[in-house]
């Protein structure tokens, strides 16, 4: 960022007030992310907004869908999606009305990010609890992103094999030269000053991940036809007991409510909006936008995949056509092009907020603070700041250092993603909606309020236990 986060000037508007600067200087300087975000031109519209979203949340994982409503049936499926896709739009409009304060179009503060609105509205200690769930939320997108990319390459790489030798042939590949190749392109992408900055990485990423989608819609609609007939069951996928299949449905619903993950970003996406009209409403209306439009690409791909595939559906939809070699191949390029932005979607958040931190705590370090404007041949000049420079390389560098170690640690990510659920989509926004609002305690209000975090409490608590026995089944096997 060009401006130190340590400048509090009065005529700077900034994420935090003064009590919140006494509190961070009398509590050991919590990472808070500090950003002088006015100081930044806003230009982001409601389209800008929902291409971040789209990108942040339809990733590869759209995939599995057709798994999950296998396990769940023709009824509960569809249904579960509808459910956790209108709990998530509720949730970011909580957050939404919590960008500014104390009015929530109005007011002179700003919230930059998940951690400044959480701090601020509640305190320490749930500002400390959010900054490590959110930090650990993001690191392991970035983990899994790095798996998953790692997959889609090593997919494309079996496709041409097994078509220039034949199926025949042996076609074994290490993902790690494929997840050293990520990581580099991370490394260049990482060096992008902050999230103003990405829109157009942004735009590309969604276009990849609506292409994806529908071409694994397509090929299984195709196959629909080519059967005559539609696979599936009111009540999904039998199983060997009730207990085995009560597993599976959490783990489906598991799958299902992490599809949708956005509240961790919904503040930095919010501050790069335009205003007028208030950011709040511009924020509701992208929201809408891209959940209706992410719940009609979920609810279409997991149909068609289970219709196409019944007992048979496969855990990674594109994995399961014969046929069709270069449109496939063609999916999985796709895959990885969306990838590569939506790493960046979930990672300039955190690089914001480390940095942050250590140019508040450090503000005579030229080394934390000093920008220095870089001219290659041939290519525009850029700003390289030391701090951003080795930080961003050595976070990218242990992101894929842990994924090569642990090739399967997204299995491990479902029980981190289950664990984050309900305190930062559901219990967080609810409680910070309930300070700025000043809402009576027992009203109508408050009791639905209340019933709700419960709700998310215990659906969380469900799929977590499934994540688990998921992990402990695979391990056992």
């Amino acid at each position: 960022m060009e401006n130190e986060a340590h400048s509090m000037s009065s005529d700077i508007e900034i994420g935090v007030n003064e009590k919140m600067v006494e509190a961070l200087e009398s509590s050991d300087n919590i990472p808070l992310l500090l950003t002088n975000s006015s100081s930044l031109k806003r230009t982001g519209t409601v389209w800008t907004a929902v291409a971040h979203i789209v990108t942040g949340v339809i990733g590869s994982g759209v995939l599995s869908l057709p798994w999950s409503t296998a396990q769940l049936g023709w009824l509960a499926g569809p249904l579960s999606v509808i459910l956790i896709a209108s709990i998530t739009l509720f949730s970011s409009f909580l957050l939404c009305n919590t960008y500014r304060h104390p009015h929530p179009e109005h007011g002179p503060n700003r919230s930059a990010s998940y951690l400044d609105v959480v701090h601020l509205h509640l305190g320490i200690s749930n500002g400390r609890l959010s900054g490590l769930l959110v930090n650990i939320s993001l690191y392991g997108f970035a983990i899994a992103f790095v798996i998953t990319t790692a997959i889609s390459l090593r997919t494309i790489q079996h496709s041409f094999c097994y078509h220039n030798k034949g199926s025949e042939a042996s076609c074994e590949f290490a993902d790690a030269y494929y997840m050293l190749l990520f990581g580099v392109i991370q490394i260049i992408l990482s060096q992008i000053p902050n999230f103003h900055n990405i829109k157009w990485l942004s735009v590309v990423a969604a276009i990849m991940s609506f292409t994806y989608s529908f071409i694994g819609m397509g090929l299984s609609i195709a196959q629909i036809i080519e059967k005559g007939h539609a696979e599936g069951s009111i009540g999904g996928i039998s199983s060997s007991s009730g207990t085995e299949k009560l597993w599976l449905i959490s783990q489906a619903l598991g799958d299902i409510s992490f599809s949708f993950p956005f509240s961790t970003i919904i503040m930095e996406i919010q501050d790069t909006l335009k205003s007028p009209p208030p950011e709040n409403q511009t924020m509701k209306k992208a929201s809408v936008i891209a959940v209706t439009v992410t719940t009609f690409i979920y609810l279409s791909c997991g149909g068609a995949g289970y219709a196409a595939f019944g007992d048979n559906t496969p855990g990674n939809l594109l994995t399961g056509f014969e046929s069709s070699y270069w449109l496939v191949s063609f999916a999985n390029v796709c895959i990885v092009v969306h990838l590569v932005g939506s790493y960046q979607v979930y990672c300039q958040p955190l690089f914001a907020t480390v940095e942050s931190w250590f140019r508040f705590n450090f503000p005579d370090s030229e080394f934390m603070n000093h920008t220095y404007i870089l001219k290659l041949p041939l290519l525009p000049a850029f700003e390289l700041n030391f701090l951003s420079l080795s930080f961003r390389t050595a976070y990218v560098a242990s992101t894929v250092v842990i994924a090569m170690v642990f090739p399967y640690f997204n299995q491990i990510l479902g029980v981190l993603g289950s664990i984050i659920f309900w305190p930062l989509t559901i219990y967080f926004p609810v409680e910070i909606y309930l300070n700025q609002s000043s809402t009576v305690a027992w009203t109508t209000k408050w009791v639905l309020l209340r019933t709700f975090s419960i709700f998310g409490f215990v659906f969380g608590l469900f799929t977590l236990t499934g994540s688990i026995k998921g992990i402990v089944s695979q391990k056992i096997d």
